[in-house]
């Protein structure tokens, strides 16, 4: 059990162990001793659901990454292939089979695709003359995966670009079987509103779905009140803009992939006297971030700027509790000073933690060119100046900065004018290409069809009208004790989380005209329940909605919704769902074509 994911209303284990059970069903198919060959984007998130222990059960006594040429030599029965179904990595293991069929005593192969089987790859392993090497050919449908326990993804990496740039529905198909599977262990959900043309097609998938499958009627109670489905491109400035909580800054400063980030280990060497000459550790320190953990579940989503007093005070209380040590006299009280012993010393551990990487934000934070970016983003978000070429992008690009800050400042001041004139446009595009090399015109041209880069059509900038009807800027935010979403941007509440707080109270009908604005339509299904499984709700008693962004969230998007599930007066706790946690940075690069 991993118990951070229970603590919610929805107990997210069940999920958790669904899919474990999967997997053990798939291992014990293969008896004898096994090697598992891995694609190594799927390592992370396979580790979020089954730790080398439980392989390590099934026999499992090698591992290696998915690499051309031979494997390396293992003494094993069954050779496992873990992979998501792409042609390119099917050439890799045709290479490793031929050079396996090659080396002498015959192995099994066997081939679990992740999270479908795919014609066409099974057709490239046919073509490479090794389809008939395996003894089976699966699949692993690991479509949404627990990360906490109100937050769960499928980290799909393409996602976004897939259904906006390509017109490929794969990931959404995969959101709707991800969807289905959480109402078979959850139970039906009742009520499912929508905005945005994908999360149209995810309904009536969903829909067509449970149409498909009417053998058995789900006579499960029901966990979740209602599904919100939101495109991302509903929003597309919440991501451009630069996170300020906590876990937000991790993101964009460090990158937190599968809820582990990477550090600079000299903050976390323990400073003892005459170390000074000793060489510092050049390993990365690498920390796992989820609430599992007392102290980051309580800072996680605040804003920056008031973590550090939560940090001095958690210093003092921890302390004070290790000098009771002197008071404790009998026998009993020592004994329980020692019982709190494991307890304190993790506290204390993680407080050492939390403050090495507050000082390496802090580093981050405090600089010039920090202040000087965000002062140019709250500009552009509360609708200063958006109209006409801004002099700190042009003294970016002149610097030559990399170029995903620039692009990430141009997109937000096109997305806050709804699109830019065309010569401020045209004026952009050329210092950049000049700048960084007129291999980035695929790049623009990507931005540009997603909308996030674009001439302003029909002369009128729909922002203001946005900004002023959902309170989308907030002069006086306060950051320590807030009382409204806007906190996490320090001024700016986002859109998406802001239609999310609309629907569950007044409802949408308050706001149709900005609805109208925004890109795609919205609507409301409901699906009907057996008589007997109608929820009554008790005084009280809080609903309980999803929230599933299509092409992707952010932490500070994550925050302000738990932000709204705590408030006492609220009446709704949301539990977030997503194709893919991200970051301004990591979106727009995967927009980016590679140059050749």
């Amino acid at each position: 059990m991993a118990a951070h994911l229970s603590y919610g209303r929805v107990n997210l284990n069940v999920l958790r162990e669904a899919v474990r059970r999967e997997l053990r069903e798939f291992l014990d198919k293969c008896a004898g001793s096994k090697a598992i060959v891995w694609d190594e984007y799927l390592t992370g998130p396979f580790g979020l659901i089954a730790q080398y222990s439980l392989l390590k059960e099934h026999e499992v006594e090698k591992m290696f990454t998915l690499k051309g040429s031979r494997l390396p030599a293992a003494d094993v029965k069954n050779i496992i292939f873990f992979v998501r179904p792409r042609l390119e990595l099917m050439d890799i293991i045709a290479e490793n089979v031929l050079s396996e069929d090659r080396r002498g005593p015959t192995r099994d192969f066997h081939i679990l695709f992740v999270p479908r089987r795919s014609l066409l790859c099974e057709q490239r392993l046919k073509d490479l003359g090794v389809l008939g090497s395996f003894i089976h050919r699966e699949e692993y449908s690991l479509d949404l995966i627990p990360f906490d326990g109100d937050l769960l993804s499928m980290e799909s990496e393409g996602a976004f670009k897939e259904c906006y740039l390509e017109s490929d529905q794969t990931s959404l198909y995969h959101a709707a079987k991800g969807l289905m599977t959480l109402q078979a262990l959850y139970g039906t959900i009742p009520q499912i509103f929508g905005k945005g043309e994908c999360a149209r097609q995810v309904a009536n998938m969903m829909i067509r779905m449970k149409r498909e499958f009417t053998g058995s009627q789900n006579s499960i109670f029901p966990v979740f009140d209602n599904l919100l489905l939101l495109d991302r491109n509903v929003d597309l400035l919440t991501p451009l803009a630069t996170q300020l909580t906590y876990e937000g800054l991790i993101d964009e400063i460090y990158g937190i992939q599968n809820s582990y980030v990477k550090l600079p280990p000299e903050k976390f060497v323990p400073k003892k006297q005459g170390d000074a000459g000793k060489d510092l550790p050049t390993e990365a320190k690498k920390l796992q971030l989820n609430s599992a953990e007392e102290l980051y579940a309580e800072i996680r989503d605040k804003n920056f700027n008031a973590v550090g007093s939560v940090l001095s005070k958690k210093a003092k209380v921890i302390s004070a509790a290790f000098e009771e040590r002197h008071n404790a006299k009998t026998v009993g009280e020592i004994k329980q000073f020692v019982s709190q012993l494991p307890h304190m010393q993790a506290a204390r551990g993680s407080l050492a933690n939390h403050t090495s990487i507050a000082e390496l934000i802090k580093d981050v934070t405090t600089s010039e060119d920090f202040f000087d970016k965000l002062t140019v983003e709250q500009e552009f978000m509360s609708g200063i100046d958006t109209d006409k070429v801004n002099s700190y992008i042009e003294d970016c690009i002149a610097q030559k900065h990399p170029l995903i800050k620039v692009l990430r400042l141009v997109c937000l001041q096109s997305v806050c004018n709804s699109g830019l004139k065309q010569k401020v446009l045209d004026y952009y595009k050329r210092e950049i290409l000049q700048t960084y090399g007129y291999e980035h015109i695929l790049t623009l041209y990507n931005l540009e069809k997603a909308g996030l880069l674009k001439p302003q059509t029909g002369g009128r900038n729909n922002y203001p009208t946005i900004r002023k009807t959902l309170r989308l800027w907030m002069d006086d935010v306060n950051e320590q004790n807030p009382t409204d979403i806007s906190y996490v941007y320090s001024g700016y509440a986002p859109l998406s989380v802001r239609l999310a707080q609309l629907l569950s109270r007044p409802g949408w009908r308050s706001i149709e005209e900005v609805l109208r604005i925004l890109p795609g339509p919205h609507f409301e299904e409901r699906q009907p329940l057996p008589t007997g499984l109608q929820k009554k709700r008790q005084p009280g008693e809080n609903r309980v909605t999803l929230i599933f962004f299509l092409g992707g969230v952010t932490f500070a998007e994550i925050a302000a919704l738990r932000f709204l599930s705590q408030l006492e007066d609220g009446g709704t706790e949301y539990v977030i769902a997503t194709t893919k946690l991200m970051n301004g940075a990591t979106w727009i690069e995967s927009l980016m074509e590679k140059p050749f």
